[in-house]
């Protein structure tokens, strides 16, 4: 129904006014009785052998819903009723922000893929906090920015304020500095800029009683060397995890028409598909499985999510094969590792 009416109907509009009506869709239909019953009773795949203990925590499937989605936490028990076995929110930045302006989103149809130059719009930290002290055991990771006029020389306290903000409401926090669409952000992956705000991270976290796994979000276009800087931060800082990768700046080998590969912004879905996974099993091989890594970038299919775990991420996520497929892609992920395991 989603492939052969629903998407075709949606794909006539502007995807960002699409966006907004299919979460006012699921979220008024979710009210209805007995519908949120009714799409758990299809879409949720429950069985032991799909758990995953990874970073200290228990997560009911692997496959997860990429940030950027729910920027601001208004939809996550409703979209978790879909069968994803957890839900980053954010990106969350201290202060609301417009983001870029409109228009900001393109699909890209015979590529499978979406550029993006959102530009971390969010109503800010404290308003997702509100709503996150509804959850009743959701799995939630809180992925934190900077505001756009936030210098880079001042950014850690950008990235202090959303962790201590979100400290007690998600299980896990993603620091992102990957997203190509804040001016200069992407130079926070820089070796001396990126130890120094982990770092910060890392010794607050620990001052906690019970700390928070923290992982770091990195983009898709760094060199093997970026990489093994990666690595050997990983090693000093120790924390917890890795996500590979966000959007890519990469225009390579795409079908669509030029007025829309040319649009700028960060591209994903199935053109990002090999190189995540080679960003993922670059990370897993070179530093012996030190770190867990969840892998995200062209899950579309069962195939590519088994090629990602394969390579070496502990953990998938999806967001343009979310819009793409429509909810039965966690489904049949989650069927497809749930028979590979048995």
């Amino acid at each position: 129904m989603y492939q052969f009416i629903i998407k075709p109907f949606l794909f006539l509009f502007d995807p960002e006014s699409v966006h907004h009506f299919s979460f006012a869709m699921i979220r008024w239909g979710s009210k209805i009785p007995g519908v949120a019953f009714l799409i758990r009773k299809i879409y949720c795949i429950e069985h032991p052998a799909l758990e995953r203990k990874v970073f200290g925590l228990t997560f009911k499937n692997p496959v997860g819903l990429a940030a950027g989605f729910d920027k601001d936490a208004k939809l996550y028990k409703e979209l978790s009723n879909f069968g994803f076995g957890f839900i980053e929110i954010g990106t969350l930045t201290p202060n609301g922000q417009a983001g870029n302006p409109k228009k900001r989103l393109f699909r890209l149809q015979d590529d499978q893929a979406i550029i993006n130059r959102m530009g971390f719009n969010n109503l800010g930290v404290d308003e997702a906090v509100e709503r996150l002290k509804k959850n009743k055991n959701i799995l939630i990771g809180g992925n934190i920015g900077k505001n756009k006029l936030t210098p880079n020389e001042n950014a850690v306290d950008d990235y202090i304020y959303c962790f201590d903000a979100l400290f007690d409401y998600v299980d896990y926090f993603v620091v992102n500095v990957s997203s190509p669409n804040t001016p200069n952000l992407r130079a926070l992956q820089d070796k001396e800029p990126l130890t120094q705000l982990l770092s910060v991270l890392k010794k607050r976290n620990d001052k906690n009683e019970k700390p928070k796994p923290i992982l770091l979000k990195i983009a898709p276009d760094l060199s093997d060397d970026q990489l093994l800087d990666i690595i050997s931060i990983m090693a000093e800082v120790k924390i917890d995890g890795v996500i590979a990768s966000n959007t890519t700046l990469s225009r390579a080998n795409l079908k669509s028409p030029e007025q829309l590969t040319q649009e700028a912004g960060g591209l994903s879905g199935k053109p990002l598909q090999n190189r995540s996974t080679e960003v993922i099993r670059f990370l897993s091989e070179k530093s012996n499985k030190a770190f867990p890594i969840i892998g995200v970038g062209g899950v579309h299919k069962p195939e590519d999510a088994i090629e990602k775990l394969e390579a070496g991420a502990a953990l998938v996520q999806l967001y343009t094969g979310f819009i793409y497929e429509g909810p039965a892609a966690i489904r049949n992920i989650n069927r497809a590792i749930l028979k590979k395991a048995l």
